[in-house]
């Protein structure tokens, strides 16, 4: 029901390195390619040393490395490789890619709503996740949370079984591994690869890279490819390499793992084959014999009919498009990304309850550092820096959304690129759930308490009014934190470019220096300042009608009698309109944060 049943063998044939495709060498292949081959229903390894090219070639077979610079075809059955064929097939990425804070049935519940087609009912998703829960021996753990480095999950071998789990729910026919022994001890290795062999046995293509198996676990693999520096110097059943290597002068000496073997050979180490003086020059100078050795003698028939199907797709002027497709709709996607971010949210004390903590206790010390400022002199500055602070927190607190896309960054593009959702959805969701948890809540727990506690001025309209700008403050902060951070890999470099930009955002607010008396050739620099407006509109509300002098028709020279005097000596208006432009410009700017966020997470690069 599940089963794409068209993805069984993967023929290819492709010059990766070259970089030119050149119709004339079709002839010639067996001499001039990087990499050929048939890939059957079955365990097939690719092996091969550190820097081989493994996971390259992987993610080639896989759709999922950047076509540019590559030349050749990857045939499907004799067919040309479907444009979604990364969301027909399955492909578990060597690093772990599961939400940690969701129990091992959430996260298949998750896969199973998104990726299978509307056409399954619910009640089938769930016999679905029950059944694959069953299967990969997960049912003592299935109603455990995964795991993240400040919640204690389950181990390393079910974590790896979730995640093929995830795959294995629209039960694909081709199943792509990067590595998938990496970080596991030697028997949890063996008990994943087991799993895979069983799961092989049964008629689904398994295709894995992995650098040094030992020998029980060599001995599972019915197909093997042995890649060094970017070429195939093997590609055939794994129980006929051995001797083959003898056949052209290099023997497994008794007992010596032949995976260890292998690799010393290709890395030309002498020692472990006994090789004579001419052979100890070093493996490169055999590769092309080895190649073209294991492909006349085992694949001839095989890729002269792959030549002649590429020979066809060409003339027909078949292209290489690739695109992503989606079985769920846009409201549906919402609904499951947005329900998940929410309760990863909850479930992760440093993103939730530490962000209200840090927030109260904030509020409490402005409160106490400015409680209760007078109506005279002092209540000037007093309140100038109380809100003046206020702004700067608001914005410097905003840092934490940095890692909204950055520490989620594989775990996005593996679920984008293989079908999951839009980009515009889990944008969406991110904006959505980081707004509403993180800045709007904080905002107004912290503008509840220092309002009062500071004494500003008590009417119901200037508070809200306060409140709103507090908030818009936030979330204009939040805009511009995602836009600079979207595309950044490094939480610590992301935090550098956003604290030097608050930084000169803070010099041009109005306090710090007297905007006026700036020179006309740095002055424009103010009209990107989000504390400048924030500070603004609350200095609006709250100068506008107060006294503070008790005569205030004597002019006392350097002595602000009045608010309204206040402003005018920082250059701001304070008609009802001039706080309202303050609130469009930070809106303005939201949007537009917003908009840079998106378009650099929508064309970030998502293949290697």
């Amino acid at each position: 029901m599940y089963r794409n049943e068209h993805c069984r063998t993967i023929w290819y044939y492709m010059d990766i390195y070259d970089g030119v495709y050149k119709k004339s060498e079709v002839y010639l292949m067996f001499v001039s390619l990087s990499c050929s081959g048939i890939m059957r229903p079955g365990l097939n390894a690719i092996l091969g040393p550190t820097g081989s090219g493994k996971s390259s070639f992987l993610d080639v077979l896989a759709a999922r490395k950047d076509p540019s610079g590559l030349s050749g075809e990857v045939l499907i059955d004799g067919a040309p490789q479907p444009p979604n064929f990364k969301c027909l097939s399955g492909y578990v990425v060597q690093d772990d890619v599961v939400m940690g804070t969701l129990t091992v049935r959430e996260n298949l519940r998750f896969s199973a709503a998104l990726r299978l087609p509307g056409t399954v009912t619910p009640k089938e998703k769930e016999a679905r996740v029950n059944h694959l829960i069953m299967e990969l021996g997960l049912t003592k753990v299935a109603d455990a949370k995964v795991g993240t480095p400040m919640i204690r999950g389950i181990s390393g071998g079910e974590r790896k079984r979730t995640n093929i789990g995830m795959e294995l729910i629209i039960d694909p026919s081709v199943l792509f591994l990067d590595e998938p022994t990496t970080g596991l001890d030697a028997s949890t290795a063996n008990s994943v690869l087991l799993l895979l062999k069983k799961m092989a046995n049964h008629g689904r293509t398994i295709i894995m890279s992995i650098h040094q198996p030992r020998y029980s676990i060599y001995r599972l693999f019915d197909s093997l490819t042995l890649l060094v520096g970017g070429k195939q110097v093997y590609h055939g059943p794994a129980q006929n390499a051995l001797d083959y290597f003898s056949n052209i002068g290099y023997v497994c000496e008794a007992h010596n793992n032949p995976a260890d073997f292998f690799l010393d050979v290709i890395n030309g180490d002498s020692t472990a084959s006994g090789m004579n003086k001419i052979q100890r020059e070093g493996i490169s100078h055999t590769h092309t014999h080895t190649f073209i050795h294991s492909l006349t003698v085992h694949k001839f028939k095989a890729l002269k009919h792959l030549k002649d199907a590429l020979t066809s797709w060409q003339e027909k002027g078949s292209s290489a498009s690739r695109t992503i497709t989606y079985n769920s709709s846009f409201f549906h996607q919402l609904n499951w990304v947005l329900g998940r971010t929410f309760r990863n949210l909850a479930l992760n004390p440093q993103t939730s309850v530490a962000q209200l903590g840090v927030t109260v206790f904030l509020a409490l010390i402005v409160g106490a550092i400015f409680f209760r400022v007078k109506d005279d002199q002092s209540g000037i500055q007093n309140r100038m820096g109380a809100l003046f602070f206020i702004t700067t927190n608001q914005c410097f607190s905003t840092m934490s959304a940095a890692e909204l896309f950055i520490t989620e960054r594989k775990l996005f593009v593996h679920e984008y690129i293989s079908g999951y959702y839009r980009v515009s959805v889990y944008f969406l969701s991110k904006i959505l759930s980081d707004i509403i948890t993180l800045r709007t809540i904080p905002a107004i727990i912290f503008s509840c308490v220092v309002y009062f506690m500071i004494g500003l001025k008590a009417t119901p309209a200037a508070f809200f009014i306060f409140m709103f700008t507090v908030t818009l403050v936030a979330y204009t902060a939040t805009a511009m934190t995602m836009a600079i951070s979207a595309d950044q890999s490094v939480v610590a470099l992301a935090n550098i470019f956003m604290t030097i930009s608050f930084v000169f955002m803070m010099i041009f607010s109005g306090l710090l220096v007297n905007l006026p008396s700036i020179m006309a050739w740095l002055a424009w620099l103010k009209y990107f300042s989000i504390p400048r407006y924030g500070l603004a509109a609350l200095e609006i509300n709250e100068f506008v009608g107060l006294q503070f002098c008790q005569n205030a028709t004597v002019n006392v020279p350097g002595r602000m009698c009045t608010g309204e005097q206040q402003l005018d000596y920082q250059g701001i208006g304070y008609s009802t309109w001039a706080l309202w432009q303050n609130h469009v410009a930070m809106a303005i700017m939201t949007l537009i944060f917003l908009i840079i966020a998106y378009l650099k997470l929508r064309f970030i690069k998502k293949f290697t």
